[in-house]
């Protein structure tokens, strides 16, 4: 009798408590979510990985076009996005380092700076998109009728426009992307502040989980640490 009572204790325990039940230990139950994540940035490393060559490929062929093309992004916006995206993973370590602790107001406090400077970045990446739409700059039967548009003090540069349309389609499809995932990174971050914010055992007895949220926030802000100096620092052709 005494050892169903512990075993009913301890199932009861691992299904409210950080531990699943299908796990026989906390430390098997964190290697097996480490290895899922990592397994699921490969991935992610690979689907990115793929689009990069892509646009390497064609930069290389291209150069001059994609120059031209290029200098119509805003350095100030991707630059500042940049800083926010670098602050953000900043907040997000000190969520990680507050979890490790077990200080639930600081974890909760952290997460959702992290969440808003997520949208600050959202909305900076808006108005630059608004600014293209508006010049017509993205791909489709209007863009190669638009080379007034790259007119710079009165001279308009000698670009082929299927190459430049190449460039936005690059660039539309590679920051949306990304764009994408900053929106999930934010649903997931709020998920897991609002776990934090009704004391889940999951999370405020293991800080694994938060450190994991943390990983994919790292991934996506290494991606546009990528993005921003292909994309809007590029060096003139010779």
């Amino acid at each position: 009798m005494a050892a169903i009572t512990h075993t009913s204790d301890h199932s009861h325990d691992d299904h409210h408590g950080p531990l699943h039940h299908q796990f026989e230990s906390i430390e098997q139950q964190n290697e097996s979510y480490i290895v899922g994540m990592w397994t699921f940035l490969v991935t992610e490393v690979m689907f990115f990985g793929a689009l990069f060559l892509t646009y390497t490929l064609y930069r290389a062929m291209y150069q001059h076009d994609f120059f031209v093309a290029h200098e119509h992004l805003s350095i100030p916006m991707g630059a500042f996005n940049t800083i926010v995206l670098l602050i953000s993973s900043f907040t997000m370590v000190l969520a990680v380092h507050f979890a490790q602790l077990k200080r639930a107001r600081a974890v909760i406090a952290n997460l959702w700076l992290t969440i808003a400077l997520a949208g600050v970045f959202l909305v900076v990446k808006y108005f630059e998109y608004t600014s293209k739409f508006a010049d017509n700059l993205y791909p489709g039967p209007s863009f190669t009728a638009n080379k007034a548009v790259f007119e710079h003090n009165g001279h308009v540069p000698e670009i082929d426009l299927n190459h430049a349309q190449i460039f936005y389609g690059l660039y539309f499809g590679m920051t949306g992307l990304h764009a994408v995932h900053i929106i999930v990174g934010i649903l997931v971050l709020a998920a897991l502040a609002r776990m934090w914010m009704k004391g889940n055992r999951l999370v405020t007895e293991d800080f694994v989980p938060t450190e994991l949220v943390g990983l994919y926030w790292h991934f996506v802000d290494l991606v546009w640490i990528f993005l921003f100096p292909l994309m809007y620092l590029m060096p003139k052709p010779h």
